[in-house]
Parts: structure tokens; C-alpha cells; sequence
């Protein structure tokens, strides 16, 4: 808290001759007794490239202040045109009414200031070299930029802290980045554990459906053709080596005879390989998934 308050500026002599000196209203509010005095200064920006050319046009030690409201009268001479630039005598630049207390600034007020000539035929065509005697300025005493500052004023206590206050309570909390870490490692681990469950269900559905497909397909089939044509084989064997004085005809007539055996009995066998396929699907039952 600051012991020092500025409660308001006015500028007195506004606008005014270039070479005018500067005169300001001061009212500020001192909560307790002060050691030191108050010091005051007015600086006058020469060049917005550069602070060499910044000039402090006056100071004022105040004291001893009592507590209370004061006001007071500040006067400040004119800025040395010596140590301006001649191209940046007119137009607009900044001046600064500061206060510190101990060599340590707590508050800064800026104005804008507009030099320009006092008729519009020099500000249409300025001369080469500026006239002073022709410029007047005007402080925009409507717009001031405050800037306060916390310092240390008598008491130790009143000096603003350095460093964030201790907390030990704060360091007795688990730190919420740990916290964090382990819900995520958590959610990853259930995540983890739900694929491969998922992809176990997966795995068993596929190995049951294969089953199934094998069982619907039914080795008896081919195996019945074997057993057949086997057959078929020994007949044909055995009627070529009892008859092979027979004409042609009648071998002809038994290779039809033949062919229409085999025929036969691949249809049964086929009929056969039917009806246990038949049985083979009723017996056969949806895979049931259980879910855990």
C-alpha cells in the first residue's frame, strides 16, 4: 500500500508560449508521517529516437509533509532549445511529472505536448528555421498517462515483497502433473486391456467359424468317390483277364455296363455325402461370444 497518493494534477498555464514556463496543481494524500521529503521533477522529451536529448526542466523537494490532503503550486522553466533538434522543435513530443520518495520513484504522469505555430499560413509553410517567438504549445492535459510503482517507504513492512510468499500447505498437495501422469498411464493400461480382450473374442469367433466350415464340408465325399473308383478298377481288372478272347462288341458293351455302374454308384455316394452333410448342419450350432 502506498503511504503517498496522487489524487489530481491541473495544468495552469495551458496553452501557453513555447518559451512559457510550465505551472501545475499538485494535490496528493499522506496516510502517515514521513521521515523524508517528497522530491518532484519535470522532464521534457527532446527527440522520440533518442533519450539523450531528454532534459529534466526543474525538481522540487517537498517537506515535511503532514498527514492529510495537500496541494501545492509546481513551476518549471522552459526546455533549452540548445539540446532539441531544429526538426524536432515542432510537432508533438511528451512531457513527464514524476515523484519519488528516498530516491525511489512511486508514481509518473506523461502528457502529450503539440508545438505548432499560432497562425495557419506558418503551419501551411514552415519556415526553414523555426521562430519560438511564433510557437505555442498545448499540453493535452485531458489524456495523462499514470503509472504508479511500489516501493519501500519508512517501515520495513511497507516494502513490497521480492519474492512470492511461502506456502507450506501448497507443498503438502500432491502436484496435479503427478496426479495427471498416473490417470493417464490408468486410462492407457484399461485401453490396453479391453484390445486385447477385444481381439481374444476375435480370435475364438474366427476359430469356431473355421471349424464349422470344415465340418459342413465333409470328408466323407471325396472319400466315397475313392472307394468307388477303387471298385470300378478290380472290375475292370478282372473282367480284361477272364476275356480277352471276347470280340470287340462285347467289350464295348461291358465298358457301358461298367460306366453306368460307376455312374450309379457315384450318384448313392453323392446321396450319401448329401444326407451327412445334412446331418453334419443340424448338428452344427451358432459360436456363442461371451463378452467379458
Amino acid at each position: 500500500m502506498s503511504v503517498v497518493s496522487l489524487l489530481g494534477v491541473k495544468v495552469l498555464n495551458n496553452p501557453a508560449p513555447f518559451d512559457a514556463k510550465y505551472q501545475f496543481e499538485i494535490t496528493f494524500e499522506c496516510l502517515e508521517p514521513l521521515q523524508k521529503d517528497l522530491e518532484w521533477k519535470l522532464t521534457y522529451v527532446g527527440s522520440a529516437t533518442s533519450s539523450e536529448h531528454d532534459q529534466e526542466l526543474d525538481s522540487l523537494l517537498v517537506g515535511p509533509i503532514p498527514v492529510g490532503v495537500n496541494k501545492f503550486i509546481f513551476e518549471a522553466d522552459s526546455p533549452n532549445l540548445k539540446r532539441i533538434p531544429t526538426s524536432e522543435i515542432l510537432g508533438v513530443t511528451v512531457i513527464l511529472l514524476s515523484c519519488s520518495y528516498d530516491d525511489r520513484e512511486f508514481v509518473r504522469v506523461g502528457y502529450y505536448v503539440n508545438n505548432e505555430y499560432d497562425t495557419e499560413e506558418m503551419n501551411d509553410d514552415p519556415p526553414a528555421k523555426p521562430v519560438i517567438e511564433k510557437v505555442r504549445r498545448h499540453v493535452l492535459a485531458e489524456k495523462p498517462r499514470v503509472t504508479r510503482f511500489a516501493i519501500k517507504w519508512d517501515s520495513e513492512d511497507s516494502a513490497p515483497a521480492e519474492f512470492p510468499p511461502e506456502q507450506p500447505e501448497a507443498d503438502a498437495v500432491e502436484d496435479d502433473g503427478t496426479a495427471y501422469g498416473a490417470e493417464e498411464e490408468e486410462l492407457e493400461a484399461a485401453d490396453a486391456r479391453a484390445v486385447e480382450a477385444a481381439d481374444g473374442v476375435q480370435e475364438d469367433a474366427e476359430d469356431e467359424e473355421m471349424a464349422g466350415a470344415e465340418d459342413t464340408a465333409g470328408p466323407s465325399a471325396p472319400k466315397a468317390e475313392d472307394e468307388v473308383s477303387d471298385a470300378g478298377s478290380e472290375d475292370l481288372e478282372a473282367e480284361s483277364s477272364g476275356s480277352e478272347e471276347e470280340d470287340i462288341e462285347e467289350e464295348e458293351g461291358e465298358g457301358e455296363a461298367d460306366e453306368d455302374m460307376e455312374m450309379g454308384e457315384d450318384g448313392d455316394g453323392a446321396t450319401h455325402a448329401e444326407a451327412g452333410k445334412g446331418e453334419k448342419l443340424q448338428g452344427q450350432h451358432p459360436g456363442e461370444v461371451m463378452v467379458h
